[in-house]
């Protein structure tokens, strides 16, 4: 019975050592003493200006292009090694618009059968529950 409780005392002792409630010599640090705030200002290159009554805005996809070269600034040159690597693929040899081509009739389709189009024109169920139905 002794050896229990000094065991429990143990690990009272042990999980309660990191408390300063218990030890009181120790001080927890006010997190917003760490760093002073910054006053806000506005950035000396702030280019835009409010719109002017009767001017011409921007057309839908000047704002749209305007955007994206905003998040993500335009095409990034290539690296050596990435036209290297780009040379090697063959890239010169790729036609122009290769990937909006649709309907191609060169291309070879591999039919996979009425179950799979059965499955794709499935209406969608409100299930979490998967089940599979055999074709008729």
């Amino acid at each position: 019975m002794r050896k229990a409780s000094i065991a429990v005392l143990a690990a009272v002792a042990l999980a309660t050592s990191g408390c300063a409630a218990l030890t009181g010599s120790r001080k927890a640090p006010d997190e917003f003493m760490v760093a002073r705030n910054a006053p806000l200002i506005i950035p000396p290159d702030f280019s835009l200006a409010p719109p002017v009554a009767g001017t011409q805005g921007l057309s839908v996809g000047e704002a749209q292009q305007q955007a994206i070269d905003a998040l993500f600034g335009g095409p990034a040159p290539r690296s050596p090694a990435e036209m290297s690597l780009l040379d090697q693929a063959g890239r010169s040899e790729a036609p122009i618009g290769i990937r909006s081509t649709v309907w191609d009739p060169d291309t070879r389709i591999v039919d996979k059968g009425a179950t799979t189009l059965q499955i794709l024109q499935a209406p969608a169920a409100n299930t979490a529950v998967a089940t599979a139905q055999a074709g008729q």
